[in-house]
């Protein structure tokens, strides 16, 4: 990783992958990048007030170009910077960023399929382990992806045949205005779209960030009993922060346990402006 002095900081600061040593440190350059335009945020700062919804080592891992993260991870680094921080459309910058990912995915792939070229012994000894190396990198890649999509880390994975489909926001719209110091109630619509029936679970606070401080929320609210295709509503009582800014609070369905299910969907979230 290149480095950099900065005028009036002890140090050197990194400066981020090369984005010309191959595909995984141009897709680490560009997170790299992305970071630094949405002022540089800590990891921590980006897990525990953006709402990130990966450790705070992935996030550092993805940035330094080793391997090429996940998707899941991936997407988390960018939605709260490049759609959270920075406001794009969160369909849009997910658009983009799938595309560079994938691209980055395919060239890895590609060079570590690619034939020996000729040369020394020692050179086709050296270019077979890299080849070798990128083959273990690939199948690690996809281990984790596996592990990741199957459980949520080491949680259980999801019933087979279980789908959540979002419907409307019943109240507050993301974008809705509220006052500071208030009090309101966030209310979604969603329909059981698979075929198992919704029996003891929550929506449970996944993720938040904002400015001045947080919306305060329960850790989790319940989720009535809903039977495949049927419609159903769920509220959570919200307290604004006391002074003008923002906040976005995300959601995860769990069961009574806390063990987070449908790890794929998309979390759910409110998002207000306090005045």
């Amino acid at each position: 990783m290149d480095v950099e002095r900065r005028p009036g900081r002890r140090g050197r600061v990194a400066r981020g992958p090369a984005e010309d040593s191959g595909p995984i440190a141009g897709f680490a350059r560009r997170l790299w990048e992305l970071k630094r335009a949405a002022g540089d945020p800590s990891y921590d700062r980006m897990r525990d007030e953006y709402g990130a919804l990966a450790s705070k080592s992935a996030l550092s891992a993805a940035a330094r170009g080793e391997r090429l993260p996940s998707w899941e991870t991936s997407w988390e680094f960018v939605r709260v910077l490049a759609a959270g921080v920075l406001g794009g459309d969160e369909d849009a910058v997910r658009h983009e960023w799938r595309g560079e990912w994938e691209r980055a995915r395919d060239a890895l792939t590609a060079g570590a399929l690619a034939e020996p070229l000729p040369g020394s012994a020692p050179e086709r000894s050296r270019r077979t382990a890299f080849v070798l190396a990128g083959a273990v990198a690939l199948v690690l890649v996809a281990a984790l992806v596996f592990v990741f999509t199957a459980s949520f880390g080491s949680e259980p994975a999801a019933p087979a045949g279980d789908a959540s489909e979002f419907v409307a926001d019943v109240t507050v719209p993301d974008g809705s205005e509220v006052a500071a110091g208030s009090v309101f109630v966030k209310t979604w619509e969603f329909r059981n779209a698979g075929s198992v029936g919704w029996v003891g679970r929550y929506l449970v606070r996944a993720g938040s960030f904002g400015n001045p401080g947080e919306c305060g929320t329960p850790e989790r609210v319940p989720v009535p009993q809903t039977a495949p295709g049927e419609h159903v509503r769920v509220s959570v009582e919200v307290r604004a922060p006391d002074r003008p800014g923002h906040c976005q609070v995300y959601w995860k369905m769990a069961d009574e346990q806390g063990h987070i299910l449908l790890p794929n969907a998309r979390a759910v979230f409110f998002s207000v402006r306090v005045i």
